[in-house]
């Protein structure tokens, strides 16, 4: 008998269950943060019903997490997306967060995700990573760059079993069930917060720079940092947790509070907690102190924008709310009419006949009711809630010389870096797009059927 091979997405769902599982272990205020997103995402669909399921089913809503983790080198980026890979997961999307945020944050960024639409629904498992840039002359000054690099070559972040396993995984779509499970214990071992003790001297080096340099370059392995929950009501969710006595950071970042439609996302967290950590002395013996890295995240996530919806949104969403309420379009019909969010559309087949022509312009097609349109989730992520998270749990902001030249990374280089193309998530979208209104449009006559 052939022995049951996981496919890929069931590699998927499991390493983020046992992901979800560790990490509550290890981060208790995690448990309590995944069970009050449950009880707020209960009193939403109480009260909203199927309306509540409009950007994703419950059940995809409850299983749904994003993870996010820190490496030092472009090598160590490129491991993590050998693993990643075997998960059905590719780099989406290049976030600068260094100039994102007025604490020192030296680190650029990508996203692991699935990319096709049926894969997210089965599984929307996503690892936001960070890669620290210790070329930046505003950071680290060359003695300290030559020091730091020395250090990160030294360290193994991922086993090599760990690697060949991923590349079998990737390669044969799946594993059997006895190399599935070599291969979760491994995948979730490597990022479990490492029991070595931390060489405090040199963390306390890097920790003036930048808490988050420290947090990567300051050890000898990697961690989940936060593993976040989906929630359908943030402002609910931020209070009861405040109720309960966890300490939130100042604000949720993102779109504001209202009562228009619900675009791109929405994060908070509680704050970073004090985890005890052994630490090696100068002289060589071992201390018990503690350390604030990891903190728990939740997102809310609206509809996909455009480039020009993103563009508005920009322009607004530091300004009054009163500015945001006049200019953002206050219904789904006017984003998508406007083109500025992402919709899928269907032909409406039981349509009453009324001897009218379809027109062939998208709102004619909306508002006589030829066309329905349903929201893009947005998948991705926001440079400036990202690295606002980050510094609202900083208890100091770090050192920046302002004076120096910054390094220069973009979407190209992070390609070339992991060996993968770094994905465009506007293309994506526009892409799911198209093909719906393309199938739509073939279903009301409005183009002839293709021979493809």
């Amino acid at each position: 008998m052939a022995p049951t091979v996981l496919p890929t997405w069931q590699l998927r769902a499991a390493f983020a269950r046992r992901l979800s599982a560790m990490y509550g272990t290890e981060v208790p205020a995690y448990t309590t943060l995944v069970e009050v997103a449950g009880q707020v995402n209960d009193t939403v669909m109480r009260a909203g019903g199927e309306r509540a399921q409009r950007l994703g089913s419950i059940a995809r809503v409850t299983a749904e997490r994003h993870g996010a983790i820190r490496v030092g080198t472009p090598g160590e980026l490129c491991r993590a997306a050998r693993i990643f890979a075997a998960l059905g997961m590719e780099p989406v999307g290049f976030y600068d967060l260094r100039d994102a945020s007025a604490s020192a944050v030296p680190v650029v960024s990508t996203a692991f995700r699935p990319v096709l639409p049926e894969e997210l629904d089965r599984n929307p498992f996503r690892v936001f990573t960070s890669m620290l840039t210790p070329g930046d002359r505003r950071f680290f000054d060359a003695d300290l760059e030559k020091r730091l690099g020395t250090f990160l070559e030294r360290r193994q972040l991922f086993p090599p079993e760990l690697l060949e396993l991923a590349a079998h995984a990737e390669r044969e779509a799946g594993l059997d069930e006895e190399r599935a499970e070599r291969f979760l214990t491994l995948a979730v071992a490597a990022f479990e917060l490492s029991p070595e003790p931390v060489d405090r001297a040199w963390y306390a080096e890097l920790e003036k720079v930048s808490a988050v340099a420290a947090d990567i370059g300051g050890v000898t392995s990697t961690h989940i940092n936060h593993l976040t929950p989906r929630v359908l009501d943030i402002d609910d969710l931020y209070r009861r947790m405040e109720e309960r006595g966890i300490t939130m950071i100042d604000r949720i970042q993102g779109p504001p509070h209202w009562d228009g439609p619900d675009v791109l996302l929405r994060q908070t967290s509680f704050r970073a907690l004090a985890e005890p950590r052994t630490f090696r002395e100068e002289d060589g013996s071992l201390a018990t102190g503690s350390l604030r890295v990891r903190f728990g995240e939740v997102e809310a996530r609206g509809i996909a924008l455009s480039r020009a919806g993103r563009a508005l949104y920009d322009r607004l969403v530091d300004g009054p709310v009163e500015e945001w309420t006049a200019h953002f379009p206050r219904t789904e019909r006017q984003l998508a009419v406007d083109g500025l969010g992402f919709f899928t559309y269907e032909a409406v087949r039981d349509r009453p006949r009324d001897g009218r022509r379809p027109p062939d312009d998208p709102a004619g097609l909306l508002d006589g009711g030829w066309l329905a349109a349903r929201p893009i989730v947005y998948e991705d992520f926001l440079p400036r809630s990202a690295a606002g998270i980050f510094q609202s749990n900083l208890t100091d902001p770090g050192a920046r010389d302002s004076a120096q030249t910054g390094t220069h990374y973009d979407q190209h280089w992070m390609s070339e870096a992991i060996g993968r193309t770094v994905h465009d998530p506007f293309d994506l979208y526009a892409v799911q797009q198209g093909d719906s209104l393309a199938r739509a449009e073939r279903a009301l006559g409005l183009t002839e059927e293709s021979d493809a």
